[in-house]
């Protein structure tokens, strides 16, 4: 059985900033963390783009240099994130399902997150979860009770996230935030921290 996720604040903060700075293009990143028992706790969140979101060059620099990031800070690739530019899209497609089949390669576990872009902006956490099932073969929404809901094998730091996502997005906050794709138009850009857009504890 596959398991369950709990994903921190900053992880959060970090693929819902990404989000709402881009809403009308698919963006996507890497999630960050390390399993506990029968829970994959995500502690980070590294972006990596919005513009060549498919299996390009950049994507394949992105992935490696946030690999070497997660080493360096004692934690590992353990998912992959992604919104579509079809807010009613929340299917990993194509290029979700290779990527996370590459990460699969160094964490067997690894999982994705769909942002639903009809939730997003709600009170809800908006995040579908997908796993692997090997006797199919295919990669599926996972089983159970709806995701971010009481009783569910996935859930988030604090019930208020999305609630408080909201209002820092309403104070500009993720402005501030850059992917691997802001980051190759200007290299002063922190994308693997994005430090100045989490300035509080989260």
């Amino acid at each position: 059985m596959a398991p369950g996720a709990t994903i921190s604040s900053t992880s959060y903060y970090k693929l819902y900033f990404h989000a709402a700075k881009h809403p009308h293009q698919p963006v996507n990143g890497v999630l960050l963390g390390q399993q506990v028992g029968n829970v994959v706790k995500v502690e980070d969140v590294i972006p990596l783009l919005h513009h060549w979101t498919s299996l390009s060059p950049m994507m394949e620099i992105g992935l490696d240099l946030a690999g070497q990031h997660a080493d360096e800070s004692g934690l590992k690739v353990v998912g992959y994130y992604q919104a579509r530019t079809n807010v009613s899209d929340v299917g990993l497609g194509p290029v979700g399902e290779k990527i996370l089949q590459r990460l699969q390669e160094k964490f067997k576990d690894a999982f994705g997150l769909v942002i639903d872009g009809e939730d997003f902006g709600t009170d809800k956490a908006a995040l579908i979860p997908w796993i692997y099932i090997a006797e199919s073969s295919q990669w599926k929404v996972a089983p159970g009770s709806e995701a971010f809901t009481p009783g569910s094998a996935y859930q988030l730091a604090s019930i208020d996230l999305p609630t408080s996502a909201k209002d820092y997005v309403k104070q500009g906050l993720h402005q501030a935030f850059g992917d691997f794709d802001d980051h190759l138009e200007d290299v002063s850009i922190d994308w693997l921290r994005n430090r100045t857009c989490i300035p509080f504890e989260a």
